[in-house]
């Protein structure tokens, strides 16, 4: 695994003491001429969640609703195989949901990879309690596992979700209870619902929108990453997605990365490559950032 190159130095001056991702980032944009080195492949841990998995997760919806999406149109073995491929580099996380139908693509990968060497993060579009119970349920037998390590309430976009479905949180944390979860949270679709998951003890791991030209996210840059800050403060999860900006940023990758990991406030992010070529692209994009 591949650290960054001042982590040493800066671990002996504070007495060795266990520095976050982010504020090794702060003090490294403080100490004249020391930059921050970032691996796609680090290994991060999630907020307080305890989970430790890659800094990149790989994506399988990159523009994915209804069950299809730009990564499940290569077919059980291209997708599956392509996951393998991604773990073989290093890469710890998948980043699969219902709505992109991509459950049965991770099952096939997970036949060749040690359950226990992933993070599965997947998404409910469940709205009430009864449904959420039923996905859960479903999700375990169709990714065939025993135990989800991230589930999120997806696309939410209202600002009193917390309090509107409240039951569905409830199902989440019995869950969690019982172990069948091991962290719960959200994905929002609009800068209401992501103030309201700011606020939330209940949330843990949020997966965010963020990109330095603000596409398709839930404002602008500078707002969305203020709230960002919030979230982390209290010790939250944050997850970046849509890096690229749905592909608005394919030529321009590299301000993109640098932008993502210079914030300060990313656990980890997700992007979905398409094929082996793109995914070593990516690998190799992230290597070379220096911040």
């Amino acid at each position: 695994m591949k650290r960054r190159e001042f982590i040493s130095q800066t671990a002996c001056g504070l007495g060795a003491a266990w520095i976050g991702s982010a504020a090794l980032t702060r003090i490294a944009a403080a100490l004249p001429g020391t930059t921050a080195r970032f691996s796609a492949t680090d290994t991060v841990t999630l907020g307080r969640t305890g989970i430790k998995t890659s800094r990149l997760a790989m994506g399988t919806g990159t523009v994915g609703s209804g069950h299809p999406s730009h990564q499940t149109a290569l077919g059980i073995q291209g997708l599956s195989g392509l996951l393998e491929h991604g773990y073989d580099q290093g890469l710890r996380f998948f980043d699969v949901a219902d709505s992109y139908g991509s459950h049965p693509h991770a099952a096939e990968a997970l036949k060749h990879i040690p359950r226990e060497k992933v993070t599965i993060l997947t998404k409910s579009w469940a709205r009430d309690a009864a449904g959420m119970q039923a996905d859960i349920d479903r999700f375990r037998k169709e990714l065939r596992v025993d135990y989800i390590d991230v589930l999120l309430m997806h696309c939410l976009t209202e600002g009193d979700w917390t309090e509107r479905y409240k039951p569905v949180m409830d199902v989440m944390s019995e869950a969690k209870g019982k172990g069948i979860i091991r962290a719960h949270g959200c994905s929002c679709h609009s800068i209401e619902a992501l103030r309201a998951a700011a606020k939330s003890p209940w949330v843990e791991v949020d997966l965010a929108r963020v990109n330095p030209i603000g596409s398709h996210m839930d404002a602008n840059p500078e707002t969305v990453v203020s709230v960002l800050r919030q979230m982390r403060a209290s010790g939250k999860a944050v997850i970046g997605m849509k890096i690229l900006g749905q592909g608005d940023m394919r030529e321009r990758q590299d301000e993109a990365l640098k932008y993502a990991l210079s914030l300060g406030v990313l656990d980890a992010f997700t992007i979905g490559a398409e094929n082996r070529n793109e995914q070593n692209d990516l690998v190799r994009r992230i290597g070379a950032v220096s911040v």
